[in-house]
């Protein structure tokens, strides 16, 4: 029996870990990118990434009000996901 990759509690081949891993629940972004990080990231290394995410923010200070942030944390987030940074939106 196959189970659908897009059924809660199905597996993926995790393109960070490389372990056959549970996938996300639900997509963290919206559109192209949601889709890419729910099928190809597992829920622990997208878990990873949630407590990483915040060390980034501070680091490099990054101010939401400018718009450039959120594409800084989206190739840091591809950078540590080990996610092509050239397909980022």
């Amino acid at each position: 029996m196959t189970t659908n990759a897009n059924e809660p509690g199905a597996t993926i081949q995790c393109a960070r870990c490389g372990r056959q891993a549970p996938r996300q629940a639900t997509a963290a972004y919206p559109g192209k990118l949601g889709e890419e990080l729910i099928s190809r990231i597992c829920a622990d290394c997208w878990a990873e990434w949630q407590q990483m995410e915040v060390i980034v923010i501070n680091e490099l200070q990054l101010n939401f009000m400018d718009p450039r942030a959120q594409d800084v944390l989206v190739q840091q987030m591809r950078e540590f996901l080990g996610l092509d940074p050239a397909a980022a939106e």
